[in-house]
């Protein structure tokens, strides 16, 4: 038994792939029907919303996250692709009570950090069931994950292969490839992915220094509202899968990546519509295959209500302007690039438009334009973005010194 796995992880192993398992075989119950309509666009009830901010609320931005929600996502996930394993993107949304309810599911984690790690593994996670798929890293990075026992890396250049060569030589790599993020909310591509003429020089390399490339991986883009893109990337997928088995390797991991999207504002593809088109293309792959994923927003968009509260109105040249005690910096950062989430807001004004600042001096927080809001908001009233569970606070900061939103952690099945 290698020196750092102890018996109690090994056990913890076994029971996480059980818990699997049991997910892949039980059903993903139908959600309860909501009462009303702003409780049809979110996740979580609004009536328990303000519950617990009444029991809980100490007067900051709050979100508001059910973890029972959670557990019927993991749940929906695994019935949409039973031949897929979730592997939780801790970024989006780090609650450790969101991570141990994702964890009593069987879903294995990825990671970016060695923060992250360590998170993950306080949780009790087996490191075997941890992916760091952060293409490049720091060498003190690679060095501390390897002595915490993780075993898989995703690399996406050359130059990356040279610190495994040094430090890890047996890590279990795999390539991640470029694709198309048309059709997402929040393109991934440029950053990362490795493009048709780098493939060959990565796979080159890798032989010569000895090293496993041991699979491929992609990300189709945050909020991807396009299923073609999923099949495009799959495909492309199989074809690099070719060439590492004609160079000599023996590539036997396939991550989907994560983009897998919520219902916001804008006409949304269903979770089971994306898993029957993977599973066309995954039928065309050896049965030997493993195949995971990488969900993160999925997860948790839809089990979060983000509640902030009007500090002040103002109208200037014309124009109605909405500050908030949370804004870009406090939880808001995805509007910045133009996500749209559905809002509600307590009175029955007649709706026009606003435009929607955060508390800071800076100019860039402003965080939605022409949001149609009542007219008559007023200091003190609070706003409710639905759908808010993931990037918000865990996008958040204390620039200019606001303090960062409260969490409140609810369980409506238990509560």
């Amino acid at each position: 038994m290698p020196a750092d796995i102890d018996h109690h992880e090994l056990t913890t192993t076994r029971r996480t792939v059980q818990s699997f398992e049991m997910l892949q075989a039980s059903p993903a119950a139908q959600w309860p029907a909501a009462p009303g309509e702003a409780d049809a666009r979110c996740g979580v009830p609004l009536a328990r919303v303000k519950q617990a901010l009444a029991r809980f609320g100490d007067g900051r931005p709050a979100l508001v996250i059910d973890v029972a929600r959670v557990r019927y996502n993991a749940r929906r996930f695994a019935a949409a692709m039973p031949s897929v394993r979730p592997h939780y993107a801790v970024k989006a949304n780090s609650d450790r009570r969101v991570l141990q309810a994702l964890a009593q599911q069987g879903v294995g984690f990825e990671i970016a950090s060695s923060t992250e790690l360590d998170l993950v593994r306080s949780i009790g996670v087996p490191a075997a069931e941890i992916l760091y798929s952060n293409p490049v890293r720091a060498t003190g990075a690679i060095e501390y994950a390897a002595r915490r026992g993780v075993e898989w890396y995703a690399i996406d250049c050359v130059q990356e292969l040279g610190k495994f060569a040094a430090l890890k030589p047996d890590a279990k790599l795999y390539l991640r490839i470029e694709t198309s993020n048309e059709g997402s909310d929040w393109p991934l591509s440029g950053k990362f992915g490795a493009g048709e003429a780098d493939i060959d020089p990565i796979i080159e390399e890798a032989v010569r220094l000895k090293l496993d490339v041991a699979g491929v991986t992609f990300h189709v883009g945050s909020q991807c509202r396009n299923p073609e893109n999923w099949r495009t990337a799959t495909r492309s997928a199989r074809a690099v899968f070719e060439r590492l088995t004609r160079a000599g390797l023996r590539p036997r991991l396939l991550d989907l990546g994560g983009g897998y999207p919520v219902q916001l504002t804008e006409a949304t593809p269903s979770i089971e519509a994306i898993g029957t088109l993977i599973g066309q293309e995954l039928a065309q792959f050896n049965r030997d295959i493993e195949v995971i994923a990488e969900p993160g927003r999925f997860m948790v968009a839809d089990a979060g209500c983000f509640v902030a509260h009007v500090i002040g109105t103002a109208l200037r040249h014309g124009q109605r302007w909405m500050h908030w005690d949370a804004g870009v910096f406090g939880g808001l950062f995805e509007t910045i690039d133009g996500l749209r989430y559905n809002l509600h807001a307590e009175r029955d004004g007649v709706r026009v438009p606003w435009y929607v600042a955060g508390p800071t001096c800076d100019s860039v927080d402003v965080c939605m334009r022409d949001q149609l809001l009542p007219e008559n908001i007023v200091e003190g009233d609070s706003i409710y973005v639905l759908n808010a569970g993931a990037y918000t606070t865990a996008c958040a900061s204390q620039f200019n010194g606001f303090a960062l939103p409260q969490v409140i952690v609810i369980d409506t099945r238990t509560d």
